[in-house]
């Protein structure tokens, strides 16, 4: 007669692997995958990202105001870009993956002189959603000036691409 120890294992073992696992709230994992950022000085701006769609470029800076020890800015990369997308404020929209919002990016920044803080910069990336173009007599797809001055004015354009960012800080402070 056999054992019915080992036997009765495998089968409790086999439905633990077929039972479904419970929803984890993860945080979604970037697009780009990429290191912390070199550890960054007081005072010295830096470059974080450009995102040229948008015609913009991200730069920070560590300071030495205690309320907001990292300071960010957008900033237009050219007088004569024409962005083919929006920038957006991610703190107003709330961008999450149920709405369509997708984590582009996760620049981790740690500052030199307070290795127990870091700025984190979240850059998240709405594509849109164009359908494809219709095709003339000839076999292109073709824009017509007037046909889509007449779309701007009725307020028929396709939707245009967007991004948002937002920082947070990450760790303790120096000297609080």
């Amino acid at each position: 007669m056999r054992p019915l120890i080992p036997s009765m294992c495998l089968v409790l073992f086999a439905a633990t692997l077929a039972a479904p696992a419970p929803a984890v709230a993860a945080e979604p994992v970037p697009e780009i995958r990429r290191e912390a950022v070199a550890p960054q000085q007081t005072g010295v701006r830096h470059t974080l990202r450009t995102i040229p769609e948008a015609c913009a470029r991200l730069e920070g800076e560590f300071g030495n105001d205690a309320a907001a020890p990292y300071r960010f800015d957008v900033v237009r990369t050219r007088a004569d870009c024409q962005p083919r997308a929006r920038l957006l404020d991610a703190r107003k929209p709330g961008p999450s993956t149920a709405r369509g919002w997708i984590l582009s990016d996760s620049i981790r920044v740690p500052s030199a002189s307070c290795p127990a803080l870091a700025a984190v910069v979240q850059v998240w990336h709405m594509p849109a959603t164009t359908g494809t173009p219709t095709l003339d007599a000839q076999g292109k797809a073709r824009i017509y000036l007037d046909e889509a001055r007449r779309k701007a004015e009725a307020g028929k354009l396709a939707p245009m691409p967007a991004y948002a960012v937002s920082m947070t800080l990450d760790g303790k402070r120096c000297g609080t």
